[in-house]
């Protein structure tokens, strides 16, 4: 690894740093810009209300160009990474950390993603949150979480990718219950909060865990040590890494939060689900790829969840009406293809990333391409509701349109560039499993074509089916289509250009594949039954969709009926751990109030009471005092007598 900044040589072990990249030793300014940006917003308060929202978008496009221009010095660097040590963070004992980040291929491809995307993000906001009066504080907020994010991919140890890891939890709370006031934002921002605290749990876990063993978090020290531990110790650290990136990817078993987290601005859910967290727990696979590759019980789980994952999007996402929540759960289906490549291995990491970056230019494009359908047709977002609309909003038509033949990915667009690769690899992994993860690869890519298929038609074709309020659709203003226009190019590009070059450039952090894959079906045959699948699948949503839908809840089936309440996995959290923990709360609460509080209580009033009894002896009389001590007396000589006389034996 190459280390870079000012200063004369030091001692091997140390960090070495050469004169050479001069501009690389302050990539910390990706992470300050924003971050400043947004403690400006929130201090200023409405001071800033005029202006602030110019300052949010500046501060990300000043990352974005500097991402840009870091990007092509590391391509100067003969080992292409740099790694920058800010001023020592942790220091207990033998437990030291400092504040340092890591600029490698990695790491430089998600800042690119993260700056340059989530900027048309922005800048789409500007119009979008135009009449919001809380505009302003969701600049702050929105600075915060691209902050949060930069610092999660650019730390070089994992207690800073922790660090950014738990910001961009919070800045996610705060921005999908943006909108406080309503019931279902505050409880999606608190389901979203809660839920990843259990994945959050599982990453400390396994933080810890590594410093137990191998007494160190630093990337380096860590990978180093993985091949030196026991086979039980890398499971149990790979399966606690996993289960905090299925929090934050919203993968099985920790899906339920990523389609409520719609209840905020449309723009928060372009970024999330786009740009910034939802790719965090691919990231931390991907960079903790020498832990996962170590075990292949492990790389199992991983493609497991993966594929059961993908397959439970497109089910689900196929029964959904709200056109937001289809996109979420196409998200949970896209992510479940990329979990499937970093559970592969070897040069499917690559594969993963590539998908990745595809999905954040799609992905961002339709989402934004939404909420401008939404901002024609007075917020609703019933697909029964619209139709006819690509008459009206021909930009948001066309531009939602290269999504679509991006995210179903037929040849050339870019879906089949960056998702085909993954079935293929699915299909080489070499055993009977092959046939069980390379089929739910192909089935996903079936259902995802039906699936969007049935959005986009019912959205943009067939008859008008608006409601009365609704008398004539608007397309957005240029400040929102302009964005569009941008991400749409790279929704039908990006694939191809990425699959031709990010591999190699990812090969210094992420392993190398094999030159030519041999599995169960020849690529060839898998591109044909691949291409086949997603030709049905269009072809039978747009026969069963073209003339439209019934705008009511109509009968329906088994599977349908299951599909359109999440596969009952709501109704499964609620009952094995909601309704259960809610009676261990009570349980406790009682206890508490009648049992420790009950006896704290009970003998704080029995020595109150007793002491007030005994008071009333104390009259101040002498002649009292001589009776009782006469009744005193009395008693012993009783006593006594009785002893003598046998009475008391």
């Amino acid at each position: 690894m190459t280390v870079v900044a000012d200063g004369p040589a030091v001692p091997a072990g140390a960090i070495e740093y050469a004169s050479a990249s001069g501009l690389l030793n302050s990539v910390w300014l990706l992470v300050a810009i924003p971050l400043v940006s947004a403690a400006i917003l929130l201090l200023l308060g409405r001071r800033a209300d005029r202006w602030g929202h110019w300052l949010g978008v500046a501060s990300v496009g000043a990352a974005f160009v500097l991402g840009v221009t870091y990007f092509f010095q590391l391509r100067g660097l003969e080992n292409r990474s740099v790694e920058r040590s800010l001023w020592e963070f942790i220091a207990v004992g033998d437990f030291k950390v400092d504040f340092g980040l890591l600029f490698d291929p990695l790491a430089a491809v998600f800042v690119l993603l993260i700056t340059g995307v989530g900027f048309l993000i922005h800048l789409y906001a500007v119009g979008y949150m135009s009449h919001d009066p809380g505009r302003r504080r969701f600049f702050a907020y929105f600075n915060l979480f691209v902050a949060a994010m930069l610092l999660l991919v650019l730390g070089n140890n994992y207690v800073m990718l922790y660090f950014g890891w738990e910001g961009v939890g919070v800045a996610s709370y705060l921005l999908i219950s943006f909108w406080y006031d309503r019931p279902s934002a505050a409880t999606a921002g608190k389901k979203a909060f809660l839920m990843n605290r259990v994945g959050d749990a599982g990453l400390a876990i396994a933080i810890f865990l590594m410093f137990a063993t191998l007494g160190s978090t630093q990337y380096d020290d860590v990978f180093n040590g993985v091949s030196g531990l026991a086979a039980g110790t890398v499971l149990v650290m790979g399966l606690l890494l996993l289960l905090g990136a299925t929090g934050k990817s919203g993968q099985f078993p920790l899906q339920a939060w990523l389609p409520d987290a719609m209840e905020g601005p449309t723009p928060v859910s372009a970024l999330i689900h786009a740009a910034t967290m939802v790719t965090a727990g691919v990231y931390l696979i991907a960079r903790s790829n020498p832990v996962f590759s170590a075990n292949t019980t492990l790389q199992t789980v991983v493609v497991s969840v993966g594929a059961l994952t993908l397959l439970m999007g497109c089910i689900i996402g196929a029964a959904k009406d709200d056109i937001k929540r289809v996109l979420a759960w196409s998200t949970v289906s896209q992510i479940g293809y990329m979990f499937l490549g970093v559970g592969l291995g070897g040069g499917a990491y690559a594969l993963a990333i590539v998908h990745l970056l595809a999905h954040g230019f799609f992905k961002a494009n339709m989402f934004l391409g939404a909420g401008s359908v939404m901002h024609g047709m007075k917020d609703q977002v019933d697909i029964r509701r619209f139709g006819g609309l690509a008459k009206y909003m021909k930009v948001t038509w066309i531009t939602f349109g290269t999504g679509w033949l991006a995210i179903i990915g037929l040849f050339p667009f870019s879906g089949f560039f960056s998702k085909e690769p993954i079935i293929a690899a699915a299909f080489a992994r070499g055993d009977w499993t092959s046939w069980l993860f390379g089929g739910a690869a192909l089935a996903g890519a079936g259902l995802t074509a039906f699936y969007m298929t049935r959005l986009f038609v019912l959205t943009f074709h067939g008859p008008k089916r608006w409601t009365e309020d609704i008398d004539h659709p608007h397309e957005s203003p240029p400040i929102m289509t302009i964005p569009l226009i941008l991400l749409s190019i790279g929704s039908l590009g990006a694939g191809a250009l990425m699959a031709s070059s990010v591999p190699d450039w990812l090969t210094p952090v992420l392993p190398e594949g094999a030159e030519e894959t041999h599995g169960v079906l020849s690529h060839t045959m898998i591109t044909i039954l691949s291409t086949v699948i997603t030709v049905l699948g269009v072809g039978l949503a747009w026969v069963l969709f073209r003339k439209g839908t019934a705008p009511q809840e109509q009968p329906a089936g088994v599977l349908v009926t299951a599909a359109r309440r999440n596969l009952y996995t709501d109704a499964f959290n609620v009952a094995v751990f909601e309704k259960p923990g809610i009676f261990l709360t009570r349980a406790l609460v009682y206890l508490d109030n009648r049992g420790v509080d009950g006896l704290v209580n009970g003998l704080a009033a029995a020595v109150g009471g007793g002491s007030g009894r005994l008071r009333r002896l104390q009259t101040g009389f002498v002649r009292s005092y001589a009776t009782s001590i006469l009744a005193g007396a009395l008693l012993v000589v009783a006593a006594f007598l009785a002893v003598q006389m046998g009475w008391l034996a």
